[in-house]
């Protein structure tokens, strides 16, 4: 299990600096490029328009065109020209622009990337790493707006990473790159253009375990990517009204780690999971279903699930919103669970904390 640190009274706070999570991403890509010369990026506008997100911005002038290389308008081509990259021993990103076109690569991803390893016998390594933006709430309509990492957690063969803090953007593409398996990277729209502050000694990220990202007592919120944001949200209104929320940051899809949500669960006896994903199917019904199998004694109510509505991805603001889970629908859950009231609605979509708990 990762937590957050907080310094004791009297220790001095890691050195830290002021950053964006898109340009923590281009810090580690540029690590990568600097460290690794058989690693080079490749995509759809990644060189010289500096990535559709600005991620790989200044890239190109740096290691030039053989390691920055914009590929035509086929990801199922860039994809499987990267998968062959990988076997002849180079490590290649390849960028996928958002997660809805990452399903004209499908075959390479899962019947190539994924299988291959399994069935050379263990001879084939597929060594790629496949980063791809997803997620709604920036108004781009439902061919660039679902959240897909659900469906990809379910084939064997992939690693499945999401990045929901400036330190796993930063940290998160070096051990990826390492994995002898293909490893597909989430990056929330959303995320980009969060700023923070990095911690200038952060070391490598684990990536076979979550993070606890804030302590509780009464409920665990269990989430991932951009979620995570309005889960710390929901904990703050919840904490005003007097209840306890533990947030866990699943960070890594595939393999989930059990023993982290589980351990949490244990302490809190409550759970509340936050998945941008559709309902029906989802990793929220993953995770729930675990949570039932292994601990099932230990919770005191059943599982709330908080997931998108079940339609494709509305155009119009105020639908978009509706679509997705938000702060207020993350508190309505967690006092459902405790068995509490949820407070009246003051406008906009979150809630006003309620007064003290009844007992």
């Amino acid at each position: 299990m990762t937590t957050t640190h907080t310094p004791a009274a009297g220790e001095a706070a890691p050195s830290a600096r002021k950053t964006t999570y898109r340009e923590a991403m281009r810090e580690a890509l540029r690590e990568a490029l600097r460290t690794d010369e058989r690693v080079f990026l490749m995509g759809e506008d990644v060189g010289r328009y500096g990535g559709c997100f600005g991620v790989s911005l200044g890239l190109l002038e740096e290691f030039g065109p053989e390691r920055i290389r914009d590929a035509p308008l086929s990801e199922s081509a860039f994809v499987g020209a990267g998968i062959g990259a990988a076997l002849s021993g180079m490590r290649p990103i390849v960028e996928i622009m958002t997660v809805n076109f990452s399903l004209l690569a499908l075959d390479q991803i899962l019947n190539n990337a994924a299988t291959l390893l399994h069935m050379s016998g263990g001879q084939l390594p597929v060594p790629i790493v496949i980063r791809m933006t997803t997620g709604a709430g920036r108004q781009l309509a439902a061919q660039h707006s679902h959240s897909l990492e659900g469906w990809y957690a379910h084939i064997p063969g992939l690693r499945v990473l999401a990045p929901a803090t400036l330190t796993d953007a930063r940290r998160m593409l070096a051990p990826a790159l390492a994995d002898p398996d293909p490893v597909l990277i989430f990056e929330h729209g959303t995320l980009y253009n969060v700023s923070g502050d990095l911690p200038a000694d952060a070391g490598p990220v684990d990536l076979d375990h979550a993070a606890v990202r804030r302590a509780g007592t009464d409920v665990s919120l269990i989430t991932y990517g951009g979620s995570l944001p309005k889960a710390l949200a929901a904990a703050d209104d919840l904490a005003a009204g007097g209840v306890s929320a533990e947030v866990v940051d699943l960070r890594t899809l595939r393999p989930l780690d059990d023993a982290t949500v589980g351990g949490s669960v244990a302490r809190t006896h409550r759970a509340v999971v936050v998945d941008e994903g559709w309902r029906t199917g989802s990793l929220a019904a993953e995770i729930s279903a675990r949570l039932t199998e292994q601990h099932f004694y230990d919770l005191d109510a059943p599982v709330e699930r908080v997931c998108s509505a079940e339609v494709p991805i509305p155009y119009a603001r105020r639908l978009e919103e509706a679509a997705l889970p938000q702060v207020s629908t993350i508190v309505a859950a967690a006092h459902r669970v405790v068995g509490e009231p949820a407070p009246a609605p003051a406008g906009g979509t979150r809630r006003q904390p309620v007064g003290g708990r009844s007992g």
